[in-house]
Parts: structure tokens; sequence; C-alpha cells
């Protein structure tokens, strides 16, 4: 039985946003590696082969558990995966032609209000817990998140227009194509929570087999490997198209081997960062207590947008831009550090005192 503990859940929480927010940034030394060669190979690290050696390395008597785990939850959490990882192949082509920031802000913020809210919705729990002590200030803090993401995407808009206009190019933008992207990567995004959700019996096997605080990662075994299949599947494809597969053993104009070996690497460290995210994320969510649990997919997502903006802030990236832009970046910080506090104070309302 782990012991609730809502403050140290979102500093748990916090560390896999912080980890998540920097995993994009090795892709930015790959060389001669064509997008889906390296999407592929991170994914077989962050929703394969991390999840399988975490479940064995933290889950006791993994064998059993998965033979006295029922069947269909396995099944319902692996195809909720697949739709997962659809998600995240129209985030990645929304950013095309809407950009990073607006994105972000539509993926990020529809997922956290949806991941959030639905599993008690459909339980048909939500009523109940508005009843409870500290519901307010989590639902303040579910809303303020949601506030905070759009300013941040807002923000981020801005700073891409600072930035064309400086540079004088317009790119391929088109907001029709990339808000239906967008929204279809929130809506799919959102599905990742549900995949945990569904998968829960199977933790509780595990739970009862010893595995204790870490019994979450036995989810990620059905939920990351679905989400895998369906970026293997797209970057098969678009290898088949554009006759890259053979950048996974050779690279192209003769460059030095050890490019891809550095590639390689960089794919490795990029899936171990993504996977760092889950792995904290269930340190976090135990932690929460079985009061507000749900709220820790906001609790991430706010972070994650919270972390992905200082650390671009961090790196400069908003150095050539004008007040106005830096102006709505501070503000939608505020409101995120304010979301996480009414986030945190309503879980900790919420956890019942222990008993004398």
């Amino acid at each position: 039985m782990v012991t609730p503990n809502p403050i140290l859940g979102v500093a748990l929480h916090g560390a896999g946003a912080f980890l998540s927010a920097n995993c994009y940034a090795p892709q930015k030394y790959i060389r001669r590696w064509s997008w889906e060669i390296f999407w592929m190979t991170q994914a077989a690290w962050c929703w394969l082969l991390w999840p399988i050696l975490g479940a064995l390395a933290t889950i006791p008597h993994l064998a059993a558990v998965l033979a006295m785990a029922p069947k269909d939850c396995m099944l319902f959490s692996f195809l909720m995966g697949l739709a997962y990882g659809v998600g995240g192949t129209a985030f990645n082509v929304s950013i095309r032609y809407i950009g990073f920031s607006l994105t972000y802000a539509i993926a990020v913020g529809l997922s956290s209000i949806l991941g959030t809210l639905v599993p008690p919705l459909v339980r048909g729990q939500f009523q109940e817990i508005l009843s409870r002590a500290g519901s307010a200030w989590l639902m303040a803090g579910v809303a303020a998140g949601a506030v905070g993401i759009a300013v941040c995407g807002a923000a981020g808009r801005f700073k891409e227009i600072d930035l064309r206009d400086r540079e004088g190019t317009a790119g391929d933008f088109s907001l029709t194509k990339g808000l239906l992207l967008s929204l279809l990567a929130g809506v799919l995004s959102a599905v990742y929570g549900f995949a945990l959700e569904v998968a829960q019996p199977v933790v509780d096997v595990a739970e009862a087999h010893g595995a204790g605080h870490w019994r979450g990662n036995v989810a990620y075994l059905f939920a990351n490997s679905g989400a895998f299949v369906t970026a293997l599947l797209y970057s098969l494809y678009l290898a088949r198209k554009n006759r890259s597969l053979g950048e996974l053993v050779a690279l192209s104009d003769a460059a030095p081997r050890r490019w891809l070996a550095s590639n390689y690497l960089l794919a490795f460290l990029t899936g171990t960062l993504w996977y760092g995210q889950f792995f904290f994320y269930n340190l976090g969510h135990v932690r929460l207590g079985k009061q507000y649990a749900f709220s820790s997919w906001a609790i991430h997502m706010i972070l994650l947008v919270l972390f992905s903006n200082l650390v671009a802030i961090l790196f400069r990236e908003w150095r050539r831009c004008r007040p106005r832009t830096w102006a709505a970046v501070a503000l939608g910080l505020i409101v995120l550090c304010a979301a996480v506090l009414m986030l945190t104070y309503g879980n900790y309302l919420g956890e019942p005192a222990p008993s004398a």
C-alpha cells in the first residue's frame, strides 16, 4: 500500500514532464537520416523496449501477473494505444501547417481536458467527485491550465510571426489543415489516459503480486506497444515511399560511419527521455491517492507545457521577439504555475487525514 502524498506526486509528475520537454532536443543533431527512420528508431525504445525492460525490472512475477490478468483489458489498452499513436502522428504533421506552438496549445489543451474529465464522466463518478473536499480547487486548476496552455499557444504564435517577419518566409501555413489535424491529435492523445484506465485491473494484479508503487509500469506493456505499432507502420510506409529504409545500415553520400552510430545514440536518448515521462507519470500517479487520481493527466499536461516554454526561454528561442510576445508568454507561465498550485492544493484537501 502506497501512502498518498500529493505534493510528492506533483513533483514526480514534474520530473516526467521535464524529461518530456527535452526529448526533442537530440533530434536537432541528427545527420543524414530521414524523419521516418529517426521516428521508428526512437519509437522502438520509447514505446517497446523500455516498457518491456521497465516491467521486467519492477514487476515481481511478471509472467504470473500477465497470466492472471484479464485478457480483454490488455487488448483494449493495446487498441487504445494504437489510437494514441495516430494522434502522435497527426500532431507531428500539424506542426508543418500551423507551427509547433499552436499545435501544442490546441492538441495538449484539448487532451488535458478530455483525458482528465471524460474518464470520471464515463464511470458516472463526476457528481460524486464534485462533492468532495478540494474539488473546487481541482476544477479551477483544470480550467486555469487550459487557459494557460491557450495563452502560451498564442505567445508561441506571436513568436512564429515575429521570426517569420524577420526571416521573410511564410512556410506551409494552412490554418484549416492544421486545426483539423491538431484537433484530431488532441482527441486521440487523450485516449492514452483511457488506455491506462482500461489497464487498471492488470495493475491491480501486479499490486497483489508485490509491485507496490511500481505497479503502473505493467500498463505500458499494452498502451505503449499499441502506439509503437502505429508509429512503425507509418514510418515503414514513408520509408517505402521515400526509399529511405537503407539508411538504417548506411547513410547517403558516403557520410562517415560515425554519423550513423551518432544517430542511433541520439534516437536512443530521445526514446529514453520520452519514456522517462511515462516512468515518472506512474510514480506521481500512485502518490496522488484514489480521491483525485484522475487529475494526474491534467497535472502532467500542464507541467509539460510549462517546462517546454521554460526550456525554450533557457535556450534563447524567444530572444528576437517583440515585447507583446514576451508579455504573452510571461502571462501564460504565471497562469500555468497558478494552475499547478490549485491542482496540488485540491489534491491535498481531498486526501483524508490519516486515522489516529
